[in-house]
């Protein structure tokens, strides 16, 4: 978990200062952490987390640079992986829970997503 807080606040910190490429590569490479620890994380809370975190941390990158499309596939990607978890009956139940409550903040960033860009991402029927 240390691993990847510094890698996104090393990230946050690119993006803040415009520095969109590095910011891009740190970000991907705490999604790629995220993603392969996601079952292995002791705390599942935190592990559902720092995926949320990545992909929307991606997609307000990607929504900066005027890249919609890019941005509403990480956003629906993540939302999507959030949906199958909850119904993957091999998965622990605490982190399907997990899964269920952190779903309600990337629903909500789809429709914020959706307000501000006024549009319909077009994975909307995966999402």
């Amino acid at each position: 978990m240390q691993h990847w807080k510094r890698t996104i606040e090393l990230a946050n910190r690119c993006f803040n200062l415009g520095d969109w490429v590095e910011a891009r590569e740190l970000y991907l490479q705490a999604l790629a952490l995220a993603q392969v620890l996601f079952e292995r994380w002791a705390d599942v809370d935190e592990a559902v987390a720092a995926c949320v975190i990545s992909h929307h941390n991606l997609a307000d990158l990607h929504l900066s640079l005027g890249q919609p499309e890019e941005s509403a596939e990480y956003l629906c990607a993540i939302h999507q992986h959030l949906l199958q978890t909850m119904q993957n009956q091999r998965l622990p139940p605490a982190l399907r829970e997990a899964a269920l409550r952190h779903s309600s903040k990337t629903y909500a960033e789809l429709l914020s997503f959706i307000q501000r860009t006024r549009r319909i991402p077009a994975h909307s029927s995966v999402c």
